[in-house]
C-alpha cells in the first residue's frame, strides 16, 4: 500500500520546535543600564538625503560631456557608440544603451557572460583583475590577453574614445538560459 501524500512525516523534535512561540527573543526586556532615546541627547540617527536611482542603473551624461565608448562586434564592426560618466562600469553602460552584453550574475563576479576584449593600451591602464575575476575569466569563451569582465571595468576620462569588443560567444551556466537586463 502506498502512503498518502498528506502523511505527517515530522519528527517529534520538529513538531516541538514548531510549537515554540515565534520571536521568543524579541519579547525580552532591555537591561536598565542602556540609555533611552529620551534620556540622552548624544544619541542621534542620520538619514541619507540623496536620491535613489534604480538598482544597478546609471545616468547618461549631459550632451557633450562624458566618456565616448565604441562597442564593436566580434569581427570589429561598429555596433554602437555611446557616452558614459567616469566611474560607470561597462556592463551597466551596455545595459543602459541596449547593447547585447549578457551579465547573467548582474555584476557579482560569479560568471563570465560580460566578458569583453579591450585594446592593449586601455587594458594596461586598468588595475590588475582580482582573483575572483581571473577565476571567472578562465571560464570565458574566446579569452585573450586583454580580456576583462565588463562589470569590473570602470571607465575613466583617460579612456575617452576606447573600443570595447564583444566576444563571439559566452558561456552561460544558468540551466534556464537566464539573461539579466538592466533594472
Amino acid at each position: 500500500m502506498v502512503a498518502p501524500l498528506t502523511r505527517n512525516v515530522l519528527t517529534a523534535a520538529t513538531r516541538q520546535a514548531l510549537r515554540r512561540p515565534p520571536l521568543a527573543l524579541a519579547t525580552r526586556t532591555l537591561p536598565a543600564s542602556l540609555p533611552s532615546a529620551s534620556s540622552s541627547s548624544s544619541l542621534s540617527r542620520t538619514f541619507a538625503t540623496t536620491t535613489h536611482t534604480a538598482h544597478g542603473g546609471i545616468t547618461r551624461p549631459a550632451p557633450g560631456t562624458g566618456v565616448t565608448i565604441h562597442f564593436v562586434d566580434p569581427k570589429g564592426e561598429p555596433l554602437k557608440t555611446v557616452t558614459a560618466n567616469p566611474g560607470d562600469d561597462l556592463l551597466s553602460i551596455a545595459h543602459e544603451y541596449d547593447i547585447d552584453l549578457e551579465g547573467a550574475c548582474e555584476g557579482s563576479i560569479a560568471c563570465s557572460t560580460c566578458h569583453v576584449i579591450l585594446e592593449p593600451d586601455v587594458y594596461d591602464s586598468l588595475e590588475e583583475p582580482c582573483d575572483d575575476e581571473n577565476d571567472m575569466l578562465d571560464l570565458a569563451f574566446g579569452l585573450t590577453d586583454t580580456s576583462r569582465l565588463g562589470c569590473q571595468v570602470k571607465v575613466t576620462k583617460e579612456q575617452d574614445g576606447m573600443k570595447v569588443q564583444l566576444p563571439a560567444a559566452t558561456r552561460n551556466m544558468y540551466v534556464d538560459g537566464h539573461k539579466a537586463g538592466h533594472h
